[in-house]
């Protein structure tokens, strides 16, 4: 089996890969304050619960947007697993050519998602992560990345209003019966969640309009579930679409 780590802001997305086939998924909260025996521990529970042991592991990468968790999640892996993993870093092999004009400036999760999305669905492709921030990429029918957007996530979006409106409260992100909001939380939640939608849906077409070509557009991601049904700009709403991507990139560079 494979394991696969991608370490964001908020979450640790984890899962267990046969081949190609994803066995099992979590999510642990990311701390950096957290020891390599702490995350090690609560792997190991973990695994234990799904009725997996650390010795089934034959290789792990792990691809993180935290520099500085990132030698406790290599230290943890060579106590618990006895693996050196590897890293999602310049260098490893990819399958597209990034576009950027650094490309060491892209995120590790922004490559994955989009060798994820080339490979499952082809190209032209624009992938949306849904996150702590919401990032766009755009890759052509040839595998460059051209270069994407990134903008505040809903859920910093709604932090930053309660935080510098004094009278506005925390509200649930649940998406309101009407547009048209008739109390203040109702009313946050309709700006907050259709303002978001249509944050993202006009960039899309911005996006489709340079091109100039049909292009499919995948969503993925932890807040992902909001825009589900809410738009038509979307081909595929695909959650698990980083941790296919990890798979990917592991069989692609495991004989280096």
């Amino acid at each position: 089996m494979v394991f696969v780590l991608d370490v964001g802001n908020t979450n640790i997305k984890c899962g267990l890969f046969q081949g190609e086939e994803l066995l099992n998924s979590w999510r642990m909260t990311t701390k950096l304050e957290q020891t390599s025996d702490e995350y090690g521990i609560m792997l190991m529970d973990f695994f234990r619960h799904l009725g997996h042991s650390a010795d089934e592991i034959q290789g792990i990468i792990i691809s993180s947007v935290i520099p500085s968790v990132n030698y406790t999640l290599i230290h943890m892996c060579h106590i618990y697993f006895n693996i050196d993993p590897m890293l999602v870093s310049p260098g490893i092999k990819t399958g597209i050519n990034i576009k950027y004009d650094n490309p060491k400036e892209l995120g590790a999760d922004r490559i994955v998602n989009a060798v994820a999305a080339f490979e499952r669905y082809g190209g032209p492709v624009i992938v949306v992560d849904f996150g702590t921030a919401t990032t766009f990429g755009v890759i052509n029918e040839k595998g460059d990345f051209l270069g994407g957007a990134i903008c505040p996530g809903l859920k910093i979006s709604a932090e930053a209003l309660t935080l510098n409106a004094a009278k506005l409260p925390r509200v649930e992100l649940q998406m309101p019966d009407s547009v048209i909001g008739k109390t203040t939380v109702s009313g946050m939640q309709a700006g907050l969640i259709y303002g978001f939608i249509g944050q993202v849906e006009h960039i899309i077409r911005r996006m489709k309009k340079e091109l100039g070509v049909n292009t499919k557009v995948i969503a993925t991601g932890g807040m992902s579930y909001m825009i589900d049904g809410e738009s038509r700009h979307f081909d595929e709403i695909d959650r698990l679409l980083t941790l296919t991507g990890l798979n990917i990139l592991y069989h692609k560079n495991k004989g280096e």
